[in-house]
């Protein structure tokens, strides 16, 4: 991956966990080379499955500091602006 994102390096380094308990499930002293077809294919899930669970948990997170924000703003009221009808609440 080419310049990960901050938000993206998180997610891998949330991957590490499950990988090791996976590795770690099916005998950690096992070199890569001798992993059956499944088992590569069950950690590779392993590890899209861990990342994709923490973009979305971060996303959704920022998304809701992101509506707490507007509704904070919106639930404000305006000021009162001198020579001015109408006020965008930002």
């Amino acid at each position: 991956m080419l310049d990960a994102t901050d938000l993206e390096i998180a997610a891998m380094r949330a991957a590490l966990a499950p990988l090791g308990d996976y590795v770690a499930s099916i005998g950690m002293e096992r070199p890569l080379a001798d992993y059956g077809k499944e088992e590569v294919l069950r950690l590779v899930e392993v590890v899209i499955d861990a990342y994709q669970a923490n973009m979305v948990q971060e996303h959704e997170r920022l998304a809701a500091k992101e509506r707490a924000f507007l509704e904070q703003r919106l639930a404000t009221p305006p000021l009162p602006v001198s020579g001015a009808t109408t006020r965008i609440p930002f």
